[in-house]
């Protein structure tokens, strides 16, 4: 059983191999395939995909390739730095860690005092968000 962690821990990457088949018989027929398509296409008779795909409308590939990954949230990359995971993690550690030594090392009347801090803390950042700023900056 795993027991939870704030931590990610890697995992060993697997080895992963894609083997290649060589088959000179359809090799021999993919190129002769492609050959007669030339030579069709030369004289008039086949007109070329990339013509045909032109006539369609299809210009810029299929408009549903790659839609889905394109609005994941999980590729997306954070845009500021409180929107890392990581970030957040650590921030959240080091309040629990310096609450828990500050309730050791002062007793009870600890969180008194981060209360009364962050009171504070939250009544500087309103007064100079109320602050006017100045007209030559």
């Amino acid at each position: 059983m795993k027991f939870p962690s704030i931590f990610r821990t890697n995992q060993p990457r697997r080895f992963q191999i894609n083997p290649r088949h060589y088959d000179p018989v359809r090799e021999e027929i993919d190129q002769r395939t492609q050959s007669i398509k030339r030579e069709l296409e030369a004289r008039g008779v086949l007109e070329s995909e990339q013509k045909l795909k032109e006539d369609r409308g299809y210009r810029h590939g299929s408009s549903i390739r790659g839609a889905f990954t394109s609005g994941s949230p999980i590729k997306k990359q954070p845009s500021s730095v409180m929107q890392s995971a990581g970030l957040m993690r650590t921030i959240i550690f080091v309040l629990l860690v310096g609450g828990f030594g500050g309730y050791l090392y002062l007793g009870p009347d600890f969180f008194y005092y981060v209360l009364y801090l962050g009171v504070s803390v939250a009544l500087l950042i309103g007064l100079f968000k109320l602050k006017p700023k100045k007209a030559n900056e």
